[in-house]
């Protein structure tokens, strides 16, 4: 390491501030604050030589933490973005987005502030744009082959740059009308900007890779003909099958899934000609009385969109109780810690509920939500249990239900490919990513059931090494991961 005892003389952990709230609510920017690089560089200087980087086993792409951090700290910074890019397609992407269990697993985090990694490595490749460092790296040569990439999330992206710097010709393909995936509709602009997404595209495009956006594989595209058209095919669809609650008075106005209310803010963003007569998306919360149903990243995505719209007031429901401050006992170091954790929308209002359950939406005399009826609950031999006396009603005119996601949509496309799923409803797939269809291969949320944009990443990169071995017999791309199945979160 460049300062050995870097953690000793440095035992404060530092990260951006993120801009005052009054003044980030005027606008969709990202939260955060720019950040010195020398104040970064002595953060760096905090990875420790410990020997055995446990950050290594915490992220799934396997990404060389301990290389790149000295690297920065020594102010080697395009080596840093050579070592980052080794293993990670997209660090802009996932130094925004990922929760970071490389720094839950970080072995100087058993007794101090674990290093800042996820900061050093955004800044990384945020310099690495600003120098003009990312370009284009297309094939030598073309094999002659083709390959089908259904979705373009990170799994569908990571999959078709790996196959098309293979020499493959890849076509991406998109039933919204953009590229991005969950990306682009689904994480809110003050998360991280568009523009992100579209600088990776133009390099992608430039190397080669083709998109077709607004194109839905199984309807404009029949099965018959992808199969025709292309050698192999990727399914990267995601898990878009949303949980729902159906409980009395589902059916009032004014109740939206997640994924339903979140794409209209980011349509705005982009310009697109959505709103009103009164300056409104289809489905805003602007002066209105917001619960969101559901205490995860998705939730609080809903929070901070419900803020910029102008919501009166915000509840955010989690059936879960409220995690402890600390580091449960039942998470130990290296796991990813259950604890108590608080985003940028948390700060910027809205009270969170824990240890609740809606039992019912109640409406007015038009068909319009205005009340849930809630219980507290306490949870007894792993199952949960109402409190009795506990019932209350608390007012709403809009309900956001962000309960996370089953598994993909099988009516269409995987049921007209036949492929078969697991018993947890997610696209079945053996050892090379490969599907019970031949030559059609699954990575990602798909296959994976809902994960971490780190693990969708390093999906799509194990899946495409395994499509370069099926159409020419080996494959130098790498193979960060093997397809285990995992827990859905």
């Amino acid at each position: 390491m460049g300062d050995p005892s870097g953690f000793l003389k440095h035992t404060h952990r530092e990260t951006p501030a993120r801009r005052p709230v009054p003044l980030r609510l005027k606008d969709w920017k990202e939260v955060y604050e720019d950040f010195s690089h020398d104040v970064l560089q002595v953060q760096a200087s905090r990875c420790m030589d410990c020997g055995i980087p446990f950050c290594h086993n915490g992220c799934p792409l396997g990404n060389l933490i301990p290389e790149w951090n000295d690297l920065v700290y020594r102010d080697r910074w395009r080596d840093a973005i050579e070592r980052l890019h080794a293993t990670n397609n997209f660090p802009e992407f996932t130094g925004r987005l990922c929760p970071a269990p490389c720094e839950a697993a970080c072995v100087l985090g058993i007794n101090q502030e674990a290093v800042t990694i996820k900061q050093v490595e955004v800044e990384i490749i945020d310099n690495a744009f600003d120098q003009g460092w990312v370009v284009p790296l297309p094939p030598d040569s073309l094999t002659g082959k083709k390959v089908a990439v259904v979705g373009s999330g990170p799994a569908g992206l990571a999959a078709a740059q790996q196959l098309t710097r293979a020499g493959h010709r890849v076509t991406v393909f998109e039933r919204a009308d953009r590229i991005g995936g969950l990306l682009r509709y689904g994480i809110p602009e003050f998360k991280m900007e568009k523009r992100h997404i579209d600088r990776r595209l133009e390099q992608m495009e430039a190397e080669g890779t083709e998109f077709r956006a607004g194109v839905n594989v199984g309807v404009d595209v029949t099965v018959e003909q992808l199969r025709e058209d292309f050698d192999a095919v990727v399914l990267t669809g995601g898990a878009t099958a949303w949980r729902d609650l159906p409980i009395p008075g589902r059916d009032l106005k004014g109740i939206h899934q997640a994924m339903e209310y979140l794409p209209w803010a980011n349509r705005v963003q982009n310009g697109d000609p959505v709103l009103d007569e009164d300056g409104e998306p289809p489905i805003t919360s602007k002066g209105k009385k917001v619960i969101i149903i559901g205490g995860g990243d998705t939730g609080a995505d809903c929070l901070g969109t419900a803020h910029r719209q102008g919501a009166t007031s915000v509840h955010q429901f989690e059936i879960m109780p409220r995690p402890p401050e600390e580091r449960a006992d039942s998470t130990p170091w290296p796991t990813y810690p259950l604890m108590f954790r608080v985003s940028s929308a948390h700060e910027e209002g809205g009270e969170r509920v824990f240890s609740v359950n809606t039992e019912e939406f109640l409406g007015d005399d038009n068909g319009n939500v205005r009340a849930l009826k809630v219980h507290e609950v306490v949870m007894k031999a792993g199952k949960f249990e109402k409190v009795e006396g506990s019932d209350f009603e608390l007012e709403a005119d809009r309900v956001f239900l962000a309960m996370g996601f089953v598994g993909p949509q099988r009516e269409g496309l995987l049921t007209d490919l036949g492929v078969e799923f697991t018993d947890r409803g997610n696209v079945k797939r053996g050892d090379e990513f490969q599907t019970s269809v031949p030559g059609i291969f699954v990575a990602g949320d798909m296959g994976r059931g809902q994960s971490l944009i780190v693990w969708a990443i390093a999906e799509g990169r194990a899946a495409a090494a395994a499509v370069d071995r099926f159409l020419i017999g080996e494959s130098a791309l790498p193979v960060p991961i093997r397809p285990t199945a995992a827990p859905q979160r």
